[in-house]
């Protein structure tokens, strides 16, 4: 089951107007979207995503208000074009989850997950860039120590560079996986090589230079009394849309509406456990 994270406390922050503009800057299978979608007459939702193959599927779910979603496949840095392709400048609303997809991360062929052997893949969009396979298999290993030890926060980073080196050329994720297991042992619950593989998706992906992107073009694209909407899972995530978000109300450009951010509900977390580290803020523009 797909299940759209603090999906209540998105929408009604959004304030959605029947007739306005807005944007899910990612719309993985179209959970958000729909909600959007279905408070609208004349209005539309603009509905963005790296990964094609999820927008594929929520064009499929969300098939009931399809005259009121419009597609686009492009990265943060892309949204200016996608408000463009409308005929637009700014938009009434934004919203962007930063969490992975359950679709890519239990899709074998993605090559995200530690559990199922697949390619060594990890790109969201997989009509360009370079796959985790190229960065293990052809990256230096004080780069790739350096990499694993700032994106992933893997204190054994350089034990782990080494062994991948060492085991080269590395065929799949179950062979990663292997790799450093064997390299640094289990201590506890999670698996050893979860930060390497964090680290790798983020690095290929260009996850932080993306969300910066959408946090210094969001804002521009909202007109006055627009709302961004705002969802993270990791802490340094959440700590830059927090400074963002400050640093629009000191400016007077924006006024923030979550003074401290929300997290789901128990009840929530019950029923979906990957939402119980989201946190959500917003803000509405001058």
């Amino acid at each position: 089951m797909h299940y759209s994270v603090m999906a209540e406390e998105a929408i009604s922050l959004l304030a959605i107007r029947p007739d306005g503009v807005y944007i899910d800057a990612t719309t993985g299978l179209g959970g958000h979207t729909g909600l959007i979608a279905r408070q609208l007459t004349t209005g539309y939702v603009i509905a963005n995503d790296r990964d094609a193959e999820s927008l594929e599927t929520a064009r499929q779910n969300t098939l009931e208000w399809a005259d009121r979603i419009r597609f686009c496949h492009g990265s943060f840095s892309e949204l200016p074009r996608a408000l463009a392709a409308s005929g637009l400048r700014q938009a009434n609303g934004l919203l962007a989850d930063l969490g992975v997809s359950r679709y890519q991360l239990t899709s074998p062929e993605r090559g995200f997950s530690i559990l199922t052997d697949g390619p060594l893949d990890m790109r969201m969009d997989r009509s360009r860039g370079a796959t985790a396979a190229d960065l293990v298999n052809y990256t230096a290993e004080k780069a790739l120590a350096d990499l694993i030890f700032q994106l992933g926060e893997e204190r054994r980073a350089r034990k782990v560079a080494r062994a991948i080196v060492r085991a080269r050329p590395i065929r799949s994720t179950s062979h990663l996986a292997d790799v450093v297991l064997r390299a640094v042992p289990r201590t506890g619950r999670l698996h050893p090589a979860t930060k390497t593989f964090m680290a790798l998706r983020m690095a290929v992906n260009d996850e932080p230079g993306q969300h910066d992107a959408l946090l210094d073009i969001g804002p521009r694209l909202l007109s006055g009394g627009g709302r961004m909407v705002v969802i993270s899972f990791m802490s340094f995530d959440d700590r830059k849309v927090k400074e963002k978000f400050r640093e629009l109300g000191r400016e007077g450009r924006a006024t923030v509406l979550t003074k401290h951010p929300l997290v789901p509900s128990d009840a929530e977390v019950s029923a979906n456990p990957p939402s119980r580290s989201a946190k959500l803020r917003a803000v509405e523009m001058a």
